[in-house]
């Protein structure tokens, strides 16, 4: 059974989600692979999945709607997005400045930024980790993954 406490379908609101440059649809494309790959995504209370899970952002709320495979509601967790803005922030800046530096920067600077944008991602995983925690169980990969899906769906246009 624990081999179905995941995520088998992910999909995010197209309302919310931006087309953009070629390295924001990579991380994309690249986090929700990984997901479905592996991840260990468990309801408080919920029947054996696998589940679908749909992201969303409505008004100042991260939405994550998940249901059965045979698309039933399951849950609907609701986050406050104002609490991960200023890491979100961060974090963009941080990428801006990792992927300039990988064009024109010597390799120790690279690796610098780089080792900073894995520590602000970890960062941001444990606290969705932790806000996530009364609804669902997720293993850190899975929170690191979402968390870059959740930036993704923090772009406007």
């Amino acid at each position: 059974m624990a081999g179905d406490q995941r995520i088998a379908k992910i999909t995010l609101d197209e309302h919310t989600v931006v087309r953009r440059n070629a390295d924001i649809e990579h991380e994309r494309a690249t986090a929700i692979f990984d997901i479905l790959e592996e991840n260990s995504f468990a309801p408080v209370g919920a029947p054996a999945g696998p589940f679908n899970l749909h992201l969303a952002v409505e008004g100042t709320r991260l939405i994550l709607d998940v249901r059965s495979a045979d698309d039933a509601p399951v849950d609907r967790i609701v986050l406050a997005v104002a609490e991960f803005r200023p890491i979100i922030k961060d974090y963009f800046l941080i990428c801006e400045s990792y992927n300039h530096a990988i064009r024109n920067a010597p390799l120790s600077k690279i690796t610098a930024i780089d080792q900073g944008r894995r520590a602000l991602h970890n960062e941001a995983s444990e606290l969705l980790r932790d806000r996530l925690a009364p609804q669902v169980a997720i293993d850190g990969d899975t929170a690191r993954r979402l968390f870059t899906l959740i930036c993704v769906l923090q772009i406007r246009g």
